[in-house]
């Protein structure tokens, strides 16, 4: 029995990572955490409604006995300033990374990061500092296994769709080109994202740092 818990539901990867763990025959529970219901009915599923997400801790309760934690809640980084975008992207997966290893050191933990992620927290890019100092703190805690998820080019799959409105558009005038671009290993889906998640339980990878070429190797296990 495989248990999941999964943040970020909301969102298109987050979705796709819920909809192939729905689907999967060895992911027996899955326990989503959102700050508004999603709205889905499904024997697997349970939810936690946390509208602070730096309170995990008051959910301890219904987090223990878990296989892994797919982290895939994120925000992009425009208009926000470091202090803000640090509070939302780091500070909030440590809390999580914290309370969960506590409960549940013997987990996966999957991280959605991003390609370009500056691992030397060091760089000119921001997001990709505060990504970077993300990823490290969780390879760091000591769970079992730990992958940063770096995906580069997504296509959407399975009626997935991003919630900013600038990138749909885009997908729609390049989806004639879908099938062309899947055929590139420099290019993953939404659906070998979320198998990729779930095979991270039950094969292993010689890298942490799972580009687009990395999560398709895994996913396809």
């Amino acid at each position: 029995m495989n248990k999941v818990i999964i943040t970020g539901a909301t969102g298109m990867l987050g979705k796709a990572v819920l909809q192939e763990c729905l689907e999967h025959p060895q992911i027996d529970k899955i326990l989503i955490i959102n700050r508004n219901p999603l709205g889905l009915n499904h024997p697997k599923l349970e939810e936690i409604i946390l509208k602070d997400f730096t309170n995990i801790q008051s959910a301890e309760e219904q987090l223990n006995g878990y296989d892994a934690c797919f982290f895939c809640m994120g925000i992009s980084a425009v208009g926000m300033d470091e202090e803000k975008y640090t509070k939302v992207t780091y500070t909030t997966t440590k809390g999580f990374a914290d309370t969960l290893y506590r409960i549940n050191p013997n987990m996966v933990f999957n991280y959605i990061s991003g390609a370009g992620t500056d691992t030397t927290e060091k760089g000119k890019v921001m997001w990709a500092r505060v990504k970077g100092k993300t990823e490290n703190y969780i390879l760091q805690k000591g769970f079992k296994k730990a992958y940063m998820f770096r995906p580069g080019i997504i296509i959407p799959e399975k009626g997935t769709k991003s919630r900013t409105g600038w990138l749909n558009t885009t997908y729609t005038i390049i989806s004639p080109f879908f099938p062309l671009l899947k055929k590139l290993s420099s290019v993953t889906t939404s659906t070998n994202i979320g198998l990729a998640m779930i095979n991270s339980l039950f094969f292993n990878i010689d890298t942490n740092y799972l580009s687009n070429k990395d999560i398709n190797i895994l996913a396809n296990k």
